[in-house]
C-alpha cells in the first residue's frame, strides 16, 4: 500500500511544530492512530480527514486525497491487515474455503500455499509458510487478542491435503478451542444461504483505534475503515454466528470429523 499519504500528512504535521500526541489533541484522535496512517499501516476515515485538514490548516487536501474504499485493493493484498493484526485486541475470522491463517498448521498452510497460481517456487513457498505461521504468534503472547472463528462446515469437510493434513489441522483447532485460546463456532452446510457466503471476513478491535475488517477474495483484499462499512460487516458476522452451533455442539462436529478423517487416512 503506498504511503505517500501518510508521508504528506507527517510533513505538514511537522512543518506545523506539532508531535504526534499535538496533532492527535487537536484531531479529537489517538497518538497511535496518528502514527499508523503516517507509516502506511491504515487510511483515516473521511472524519478522520476532515478534522486533521482542519487542525493542520490545509484546506480540504487530506479530504479530498484520501484513498478511497474502492482503491483499498492491497497488492501484497494482506500486507496492512497483517500489521492491523498484531496489534488487536479482538479478532473475529470467518473461514468460507480455507480454514483461517492463525489457526493453520505447517502442512495445511504449505499445501494451501502450494496451490498458488502461478507457482511459487520453492524458497517462495517456504518463506510463504513461516510467513504464515509467524502470524500464530499472537495467540501465545503474554496478552493474546480474544479469538472467535465461524467455521464453515465446507471448510472442514473439503480435504486439503488429504486425510492425514486434515486430521491434523482440525486436532489443532480443537486444542486450540480445548486451551480456551479461541473459541470456535461451526456454520451448518444444511443453513444453505448465510450472510457471509460472499468471501472469507476477519473484524478487529484494538484498545485504542477504531476497529476494522478485512475481506478477501480471488487475488483480491480489502481493509475497510468507513465506519458504516465496518458496522455493516459486524452486523453479517453477527448473524451468521446467530446461525452457527454452540461451542460445544461445534467443539463435538470438529471432533468427529477429525475422527472420519483418521479413520480414512
Amino acid at each position: 500500500m503506498s504511503n505517500t499519504y501518510g508521508k504528506w500528512l507527517k510533513a505538514q504535521r511537522e512543518a506545523a511544530g506539532l508531535t504526534q500526541q499535538e496533532l492527535a489533541t487537536l484531531a479529537l484522535m489517538t497518538r497511535s492512530h496518528i502514527s499508523h496512517i503516517e507509516a502506511g499501516r491504515r487510511v483515516p476515515s473521511e472524519e478522520d480527514a476532515r478534522r486533521l485538514d482542519l487542525a493542520l490548516g490545509t484546506g480540504n487536501v487530506l479530504t479530498s486525497f484520501r484513498p478511497q474504499e474502492d482503491d483499498g485493493v492491497l497488492a501484497d493484498y494482506f500486507g496492512a491487515a497483517r500489521h492491523l493484526e498484531q496489534q488487536a485486541t479482538m479478532i473475529r475470522e470467518f473461514a468460507l474455503s480455507f480454514l483461517p491463517g492463525i489457526l493453520q498448521t505447517e502442512a495445511y498452510a504449505r499445501t494451501v500455499l502450494g496451490m498458488a497460481f502461478p507457482p511459487l517456487s520453492p524458497t517462495e513457498c517456504d518463506k510463504a509458510v513461516v510467513a504464515r505461521l509467524e502470524r500464530a504468534e499472537i495467540l501465545h503472547g503474554p496478552k493474546p487478542p480474544v479469538v472467535w472463528a465461524i467455521l464453515d462446515e465446507a471448510s472442514l469437510r473439503r480435504p486439503i491435503g488429504g486425510p492425514s493434513v486434515m486430521a491434523e489441522q482440525l486436532d489443532h483447532i480443537i486444542e486450540l478451542t480445548e486451551a480456551k485460546l479461541i473459541r470456535t463456532h461451526v456454520l451448518p452446510m444444511s443453513l444453505g444461504f448465510h450472510s457471509l457466503l460472499e468471501s472469507m471476513l476477519t473484524l478487529m478491535w484494538f484498545e485504542d483505534q477504531p476497529p476494522v475488517a478485512y475481506s478477501e477474495g480471488v487475488r483480491v483484499g480489502k481493509l475497510h475503515d468507513s465506519p458504516p462499512v465496518v458496522e455493516a460487516l459486524q452486523s453479517r458476522y453477527a448473524l451468521a454466528l446467530s446461525d452457527s452451533l454452540s461451542r460445544d455442539e461445534s467443539l463435538a462436529e470438529v471432533t468427529a470429523t477429525a475422527k472420519g478423517y483418521r479413520e480414512h487416512g
